[in-house]
C-alpha cells in the first residue's frame, strides 16, 4: 500500500470516529422532551366526510303544456245547441283517407332532428320516431294521433293543425309545433 492510499484511509478513519462521537452526544434532550411531551397528549379526532347524495338529472317533461311564461288563453263558454255548433264549425277529420306511418305516434314520441333542402329548393324536416327511425316529412303530410297536418316546415321547426275533440260532440282545430331538437328535451310544444 502506498502513503497516498494509507493516508486517505487513515483520513476516513478519523471522519467515521468524530461522527460517532458526535452522534453519541446527549446534546439532544431538549429535543427528546418536547417529543416525549407531544406523543403523551391525546390525538386529535378528525371528522369523516360529509356524505352527498348522488347528481339526479332533471328531465322537463311539461313542453306539451302552456308555457308558464305566456298569459293564459281566455276561453269563454256560452251555451250553443248542438245544432249551431255543427252548423258553425264544419272542422272535421278525414276518416276514409289512408292513415300515414306517423300518425301511428303520439307528438310526444316524435323529435325533429334535422332538415333537408332539395334542388329544387323544398325543404324538409327530419323527425325521429320513438324506435329510432329518421322520416322525411313536407307540408301536407299528416303526423300524430289527433289528425294533425303538417302546414309548415321551417329550418328549426314544424308548424301543424290538429283536429281534436271539443268536448261537445264537435271538433276543432288546434295549432301545435316541433321544435328542432337541441338536446334531451321533448320538441312538442303547445
Amino acid at each position: 500500500m502506498t502513503v497516498n492510499h494509507a493516508g486517505k484511509a487513515c483520513l476516513g478513519l478519523c471522519l467515521a470516529l468524530s461522527l460517532t462521537a458526535c452522534s453519541q452526544s446527549s446534546g439532544f434532550s431538549d429535543l427528546d422532551a418536547f417529543m416525549e411531551e407531544i406523543r403523551a397528549k391525546p390525538r386529535g379526532f378528525v371528522e369523516p366526510l360529509p356524505e352527498f347524495n348522488a347528481y339526479e338529472a332533471f328531465s322537463y317533461s311539461a313542453s306539451d303544456q302552456r308555457s308558464p311564461f305566456e298569459p293564459p288563453i281566455d276561453v269563454q263558454l256560452t251555451m250553443i245547441s248542438e245544432q249551431e255548433q255543427q252548423a258553425m264549425s264544419d272542422v272535421k277529420p278525414d276518416i276514409d283517407r289512408p292513415r300515414e306511418v306517423l300518425e301511428n305516434f303520439d307528438l310526444k314520441d316524435l323529435d325533429m332532428v334535422g332538415t333537408l333542402r332539395n334542388s329544387a329548393g323544398t325543404l324538409f324536416a327530419l323527425l325521429k320516431d320513438s324506435s329510432g327511425g329518421i322520416h322525411r316529412i313536407n307540408s301536407g303530410n299528416f303526423i300524430g294521433k289527433n289528425y294533425g297536418r303538417i302546414v309548415g316546415v321551417g329550418e328549426t321547426r314544424i308548424e301543424l293543425l290538429e283536429i281534436v275533440p271539443d268536448g261537445r260532440g264537435g271538433w276543432v282545430e288546434r295549432p301545435r309545433q316541433l321544435s328542432l331538437d337541441e338536446g334531451d328535451s321533448d320538441g312538442a310544444a303547445p
